[in-house]
C-alpha cells in the first residue's frame, strides 16, 4: 500500500529537511527549498508513491531545485549564522568556528560537487546512487568528487590559521 502524502512528510520530512539543509548551508533556504519540491510533489504525489523510492526521486528534486536556485541571482546571497538552538554548552563557540569554517570551505565549490560531497559523505551513498539521484553516471559523480576535493585540498593551506578554530 503507498503512503498518503501526509503519512510520508511526517515520516521522512525531517531527514529531507536535513538533507536540503546539507545542499544549502543555510536553515531558512533548506526550509524553502523542501516546500517548494513538496508542494509540486504533493500535485503529483499519486506517480510518485507509485515510485519504487519515492525519497530518492524527492532527493533528485531537491538537488536540480537547488541547482536551479543557486543559478539565480538572487541566490548567491550568502547564509548568516543562526543562533544555535538549546543551551550554550562549554564548547559552543569552537564547535560553532569549526561548522562556520567548514561551511566556508563548502561554499567555494560548485553546487554541484557541493551535492556530490554532501551525498557521499552526509547520506553515506554510493557512487551508484549518488548518480541516480543527480541523473548522470558513476564516473561524473567520482569525477566530481575528486575535482571538490582536490579543491578543498588547494583551499585549505590558504586559509587563515589565525581564523581557524
Amino acid at each position: 500500500m503507498q503512503p498518503t502524502f501526509e503519512e510520508f512528510v511526517t515520516a521522512r520530512g525531517a531527514a529531507l529537511l536535513r538533507f536540503a539543509l546539507m545542499l544549502t548551508g543555510d536553515r531558512h533556504q533548506a526550509e524553502d527549498l523542501v516546500q517548494s519540491v513538496l508542494a509540486k510533489a504533493y500535485v503529483r504525489w499519486a506517480r510518485v508513491a507509485e515510485m519504487s523510492r519515492p525519497e530518492a526521486y524527492l532527493k533528485r528534486v531537491l538537488v536540480n531545485e537547488n541547482l536551479r536556485w543557486w543559478r539565480r541571482l538572487s541566490s548567491r546571497e550568502l547564509p548568516v549564522a543562526a543562533p544555535a538552538d538549546g543551551a550554550a554548552g562549554p564548547d559552543d563557540a569552537g564547535s560553532h568556528a569549526a561548522r562556520e569554517a567548514a561551511w566556508a570551505l563548502l561554499r567555494r565549490l560548485p553546487s554541484r560537487q557541493r551535492a556530490v560531497l554532501v551525498l557521499r559523505y552526509y547520506e553515506d551513498l554510493s557512487d551508484t546512487q549518488i548518480a541516480e539521484v543527480l541523473g548522470c553516471a558513476p564516473a561524473t559523480v567520482r569525477s566530481q568528487a575528486t575535482r571538490a576535493l582536490a579543491t578543498l585540498r588547494a583551499t585549505v593551506p590558504t586559509i587563515d590559521r589565525e581564523a581557524l578554530p
